[in-house]
């Protein structure tokens, strides 16, 4: 996969680390998977499951309303 990043992990369009698949980044085993956001939604799932347990172990106060 060209671009402006280079994985030490993919060699020939291949993931070394994630069984010799096809690269994708953000795919399980990646490891850029659930840490970083993808234009391509489809790979955000992760993320967005570890942002929604973050929310109920810690859950913000509500905002105060102006007087």
């Amino acid at each position: 996969m060209a671009g402006a990043w280079g994985c030490p992990h993919e060699t020939d369009d291949l993931c070394s680390k994630v069984n010799n698949l096809p690269c994708n980044p953000g795919m399980k085993g990646c490891v850029l998977h659930g840490r970083f956001v993808f234009a391509n939604d489809d790979k955000n799932e992760r993320l967005r499951q570890k942002q929604a347990r973050e929310q109920v172990a810690d859950p913000q106060p509500a905002p105060e309303e102006p007087s």
